[in-house]
């Protein structure tokens, strides 16, 4: 099933208790306290780890989220056995996420002043799709446009001027509307 078929909120929510089970159960193994919370969010699943023990759920998010991110893959396997489809599952662990999200917005609000200030299209360090579509709403948001260049896990955002964004080129570049992603 794409992102974009819809699915049920029955689907959804089988989805999410499915990841649950298997959280709690990764949780027990690891010997870790933390409570999950369900919920949809944009017609996807989203399962939350919250804790009490600020050192456990430093662990479950790993250094630049690299262990949220992996137990977000799993997850998602888990699930896929379980339903025979892939899923679109979101694993967030104590926040995470949002203060993700929001850092990325400062850094494309960051991005965006400066093309303002200067003229000149700046570039930002590479990013995961996830992140770079982040950017590229924010972009668009404030009336600006964005263009992914370059190669994974090399592929990075430019912010240009809407006047001045350059047509997309033969090196895979992609316009900030139609860049694909899998959300983290």
């Amino acid at each position: 099933m794409s992102q974009s078929d819809d699915r049920t909120v029955d689907q959804l929510n089988e989805e999410a208790d499915i990841a649950a089970d298997y959280l709690e159960g990764l949780l027990d193994i690891a010997d870790y306290e933390g409570d999950i919370e369900m919920g949809i969010r944009n017609n996807r699943p989203v399962v939350q780890i919250v804790a009490d023990d600020d050192t456990d759920i430093k662990h479950l998010i790993g250094r630049k989220g690299e262990v949220v991110d992996a137990l977000q893959q799993l997850t998602r396997l888990a699930v896929q056995q379980k339903t025979g489809e892939r899923s679109h599952l979101i694993v967030d662990v104590d926040g995470y996420l949002k203060r993700k999200r929001q850092r990325l917005r400062n850094m494309a609000l960051d991005a965006i002043d400066e093309v303002r200030e200067t003229g000149e299209p700046v570039s930002l360090d590479p990013m995961n799709s996830f992140e770079r579509k982040i950017v590229h709403d924010v972009v668009r948001e404030e009336g600006m446009k964005s263009r992914s260049h370059g190669e994974e896990p090399h592929r990075y955002v430019t912010v240009y001027r809407k006047a001045a964004a350059q047509p997309a080129e033969a090196d895979g570049d992609v316009d900030s509307d139609v860049e694909e992603f899998d959300e983290e």
